[in-house]
């Protein structure tokens, strides 16, 4: 079983993507700010992160994104942006870091569970 990180500061859109991925055979995280996301990934080693760019207190997705994929340990997970922040400087950033993709909010559901099954795989 894949296991998948979403990072958001929002609760219901946390929800929103878990529900959206109940259909696939994933064991599922949630984590609302920077440092929970590192410290998940960091112990569970997740196979795929969706992760914020704007969040309250501490590190932004810009930051968690550069400090995984720096790491070693931690390289290896497949991170998408998924953010309000759809211009060209933030896609440029998200490349930057090494982010495996860049989705912007709104977003298709659909469209979202077709990319993390062809990440992951399924």
């Amino acid at each position: 079983m894949k296991t998948v990180l979403i990072v958001d500061d929002k609760v219901e859109l946390r929800d929103l993507v878990e529900v959206t991925l109940r259909g696939g055979d994933y064991r599922i995280l949630q984590a609302e700010n920077g440092a929970q996301a590192l410290d998940l990934a960091r112990a569970e080693a997740p196979d795929l992160m969706l992760l914020d760019v704007m969040m309250p207190g501490g590190k932004d997705g810009f930051e968690v994104c550069a400090e995984l994929k720096s790491d070693p340990a931690t390289a290896g997970i497949t991170i998408i942006m998924l953010t309000a922040r759809g211009q060209e400087i933030d896609r440029a950033r998200g490349s930057e870091v090494k982010a495996d993709g860049y989705y912007t909010k709104p977003f298709s559901p659909l469209e979202l569970l077709q990319k993390v099954e062809e990440l992951l795989g399924d």
